[in-house]
């Protein structure tokens, strides 16, 4: 178990969300434990409490908290795409049922926050020409699923 890990609170949804987070990034991702409510938690005896889960190797819980709380773009999960292909992929699956916003960013089915970037990016955007990495910004500031090809050409 990881010293720190994330902790995503759901309404009745975690262990779905899990399940849907795992089926989209696959490889070192799982579904590692899940833990139900006995008779003394707030909650239905039997209910999922937590979900415990990996996503490229990073561990996370997801919790079923009740509506109290949820999620706002103040705490998102950047993902390093190594490809064009990659950035397509994951911004059709986690925008299928969520809503779309702008550089990257998109809010999934159940209200949580990503930003999907092009591997890339940091390197336009950085270095010793200034001019470029302006160019880079504007067009980026254009977009919602950053284009690695647009980007370069800025």
């Amino acid at each position: 178990m990881q010293k720190i890990r994330p902790c995503l609170w759901f309404d009745g949804q975690a262990r779905e969300a899990a399940e849907f987070y795992v089926s989209v990034f696959g490889g070192d991702s799982a579904v590692l434990d899940v833990t139900y409510n006995g008779e003394a938690a707030p909650g239905e005896t039997g209910a999922v409490l937590t979900v415990d889960f990996r996503l490229a190797g990073q561990e996370y819980m997801a919790l079923n908290g009740g509506p109290a709380f949820t999620f706002s773009e103040a705490v998102s999960l950047s993902v390093d795409c190594a490809s064009q292909e990659e950035v397509d992929r994951l911004w059709s699956a986690l925008t299928e049922g969520g809503t779309e916003s702008d550089c990257g960013w998109l809010k999934d089915r159940y209200g949580f926050s990503w930003q999907i970037v092009p591997r890339v990016l940091p390197e336009l955007l950085g270095g010793p020409d200034k001019a470029r990495a302006e160019r880079v910004m504007r067009a980026m500031l254009t977009m919602r699923k950053l284009d690695v090809e647009t980007l370069r050409n800025a």
